[in-house]
């Protein structure tokens, strides 16, 4: 992509770039009161039938992802034009989601400076090595990959422990005010779950708010795979990193139904995301929609986005991710390219 076009597209983007601050109000109107009734419903409908409560926890979490979604807006100052108010509203979404606001804000920023650059791996991403790492790594190493990588590890079991055990403590080096945020979280947290389990029982809780907490971590665990792990994605040394390219091709077009979309605040648009972070989630469909260079970036669906969970390592040499038994014919076209045999 030429200078030119780079600057032609974030040139295109710009006008999405300011929210609306009646939109933010709506946006919070209409996933966190849902959020609230539902969660209370599904309390309710434990005296008719778990079944019946599982179906309404399954609804709510739907929503808490959309109250992350909001939460990461907050995290980028996207969702309000004033900063305090993106904090403020950020910190109560995290206490929400189980997020400290100032930590993850760190965490995020990291992840859209450097995402697929290669020698800039470690922070707010997931871990992804290179077929050539793979092979030269310790059988300690590789093992640990795999189980980071199996999909009961990362959807299942990653989930609790990011949200309950991980995002509890803070990270070496963080900052005074970011330190105090995480306090501020957590007691705020336990608080609530506390009133919670005082008002209604703690059996009763958790058979609410389990379902709602596991398939919301572990569908936004799932978005944030999903469209940074995909077939011809985009991964490059420092020396060769774009940012512009590292956005609308090193992210992908999660293109779901249109409910999904709603439920998920528009993050399958998540090239047009990394390419201008300023940009509120209820304009990303309008900046795709007006660019034409956007709507020609890797697409995939609810059908196709299910072949990432194949996808284990990153080949340097074709560009490409490739599952653990690719290894095998790649070691065998090396072998029979080598001069003189």
């Amino acid at each position: 992509m030429s200078t030119d076009n780079t600057k032609q597209l974030r040139k295109q983007v710009a006008p999405y770039e300011k929210s609306n601050t009646r939109d933010s109000i709506i946006q919070i109107v209409n996933t966190i009161v849902p959020f609230v009734l539902l969660w209370y419903l599904a309390y309710l409908s434990l005296d008719i039938s778990y079944f019946l409560s599982l179906g309404i926890s399954v609804v709510a979490a739907g929503f808490l992802v959309r109250i992350f979604i909001i939460f990461h807006d907050c995290c980028h100052h996207s969702f309000f034009k004033n900063r305090k108010a993106n904090k403020v509203l950020g910190t109560i979404t995290g206490i929400l989601t189980m997020h400290p606001y100032e930590q993850w804000q760190h965490d995020h920023s990291v992840h859209h400076a450097t995402s697929s650059n290669l020698d800039k791996r470690g922070t707010g991403d997931i871990w992804v090595l290179t077929v050539e790492e793979y092979l030269q790594a310790s059988f300690w190493t590789r093992l640990a990959y795999r189980l980071y990588r199996n999909p009961f590890v990362m959807f299942v079991v990653g989930p609790v422990y990011v949200f309950l055990i991980k995002n509890r403590f803070n990270r070496k080096g963080a900052r005074k005010k970011e330190r105090i945020n995480l306090y501020i979280t957590n007691i705020a947290i336990v608080t609530l779950i506390g009133l919670l389990c005082w008002a209604i029982g703690w059996q009763e809780f958790l058979l609410v708010q389990g379902p709602i907490f596991w398939i919301s971590g572990a569908a936004g665990v799932w978005l944030f795979y999903v469209q940074h792990t995909f077939e011809d994605a985009y991964f490059e040394e420092d020396v060769h990193w774009e940012y512009v390219k590292a956005a609308v091709e090193g992210s992908s077009f999660y293109k779901l139904p249109k409910l999904l979309q709603w439920l998920t605040g528009n993050i399958g648009y998540h090239h047009v995301h990394h390419l201008s972070p300023r940009v509120p989630n209820y304009k990303l469909e309008d900046a795709h929609n007006h660019s034409a260079p956007l709507q020609n970036v890797p697409t995939i669906t609810l059908a196709t986005s299910l072949s990432s969970l194949k996808f284990r390592l990153w080949d340097e040499q074709n560009k490409k991710f490739i599952g653990y038994k690719d290894i095998k014919s790649l070691k065998s076209v090396s072998v029979h390219t080598k001069p003189g045999i």
